[in-house]
């Protein structure tokens, strides 16, 4: 099985106001879209989504998740194989990671892509 963060606890969904609200059919895109990117950078992740062949019972937002996570681990992993040192990596993983991520977070809240 993989690892979808069962870790954490029990995934609850009353009362989550921190969450950018979107229905179902959105979330399933998003991590359709997640999945797809990080399969061109790491290991392929299963066809485990809502009505899929190896459904696993976790909701579309909750492999958003996970699968954001495995994107974020292949990403930092080629930024170390990539960098000439490990200072390089350390700038880039850090504060021009920050700045992107500052970018996008200006950005919010943003639409399902379609």
């Amino acid at each position: 099985m993989h690892d979808h963060g069962d870790d954490f606890g029990t995934w609850q969904t009353e009362g989550d106001t921190e969450a950018v609200q979107r229905t179902e059919d959105d979330w399933l895109t998003i991590a359709r879209y997640v999945r797809h990117a990080a399969n061109k950078v790491g290991p392929q992740l299963p066809l485990c989504l809502p009505g899929e062949p190896e459904e696993c019972g976790r909701s579309a937002q909750q492999h958003v998740l996970a699968w954001s996570a495995a994107l974020k681990a292949a990403a930092h992993h080629i930024i170390e194989q990539s960098a000439p040192s490990k200072a390089r990596a350390a700038h880039v993983a850090g504060p021009l990671y920050q700045r992107r991520l500052g970018e996008l977070r200006a950005q919010r809240p943003v639409s399902a892509p379609r």
